[in-house]
């Protein structure tokens, strides 16, 4: 499995940024997809997360109406969308992806397969 991220920059408070990751390597449909977040000097958390077979997703409540995920499967890409975003927001993103499992359950945990990760910097 093989994922790679791309779209993280320096943006203002209140911009937008979109994070892209195209994977490759997975099987089948049992699996999902998700974002994580590594703030500076912290732990990787889940931000968002979306179940491959039916496109049900899952956020974090600091998240939520501000961000969202969506998928390409003609290109087998996983999109972030990020709004409005805050200071606390800056920090490394990481794509994720893990078999047998649902957004909502993958959000919770730290998934098998991770990607190099792209770097988001939202100034006050």
């Amino acid at each position: 499995v093989h994922l790679v991220e791309s779209g993280g920059g320096l943006v203002q408070a209140g911009g937008s940024l979109r994070l892209s990751c195209v994977t490759s390597g997975l099987t089948g449909d049992d699996y999902a997809l998700g974002w994580y977040h590594q703030a500076p000097g912290k732990g990787r958390k889940g931000v968002a997360c979306i179940t491959h077979d039916d496109d049900s997703t899952d956020y974090k409540n600091s998240v939520k109406g501000r961000f969202t995920i969506s998928r390409d499967k003609d290109t087998n890409t996983v999109f972030l969308q990020m709004n409005n975003l805050k200071p606390e927001d800056t920090g490394i993103y990481y794509c994720a992806a893990n078999y047998h499992l649902t957004a909502m359950s993958m959000c919770e945990i730290l998934p098998d397969y991770w990607g190099q990760g792209t770097q988001v910097t939202v100034s006050s």
